[in-house]
């Protein structure tokens, strides 16, 4: 389900990216650029993707990968940059939080602190809203929503959301006592 989820996330901001170089605009996003892992606090996170996350660690990162996000996870408190970003680049990259993935600033790269969607929403990209709610629906069966009419209404008056956590706020130091 949340690969699934991710893969069609990742349609929609394709399609977003194209739709905008299409028009002259760069992307200024670029591996390597951390900004937002560090300055982004409210990035909510949805049940699923914890679990993602859990499997991904656990399951997928050699022991020296683990080791360096150890400490990380097991001290990050709020207002501190996202656990899982270790010397610049993404820990858990493929699978990064839907927020991260529909995240994507064009032209200039964000100044150090800087959230673009509050100083620049112009040049953030605004997710394709079908390829975001099919994204969102794709995650719905592991809450027992399982229909399409469940699924639309779950979406519609923003159920999932509902459901979602703040990255700051989760104990990640549970995930550190896993991999330690």
């Amino acid at each position: 389900m949340l690969l699934d989820s991710y893969f069609t996330a990742d349609r929609g901001v394709y399609e977003s990216i194209r739709r905008q170089t299409t028009k002259g605009r760069k992307l200024a996003c670029d591996k390597g650029c951390s900004h937002c892992c560090r300055s982004h606090v409210t990035i909510p996170v949805y049940p699923l993707e914890v679990i993602g996350i859990y499997w991904y660690v656990i399951q997928k990162l050699d022991k020296e990968q683990q080791a360096a996000l150890a400490g990380p996870l097991r001290s990050h408190g709020k207002g501190d940059p996202c656990p899982f970003l270790i010397e610049g680049i993404c820990a858990i990259h493929p699978v990064r939080f839907l927020a991260c993935r529909h995240f994507n600033v064009f032209d200039t790269i964000c100044n150090e602190g800087e959230d673009a969607f509050f100083t620049r929403r112009e040049d953030v990209l605004t997710p394709i809203k079908k390829y975001q709610d099919e994204a969102l629906g794709k995650m719905l069966p592991f809450h027992g929503i399982k229909s399409k009419p469940q699924r639309r209404d779950a979406i519609k008056t923003g159920w999932i959301h509902q459901h979602a956590q703040v990255l700051q706020e989760i104990d990640w130091s549970k995930l550190a006592d896993r991999i330690s």
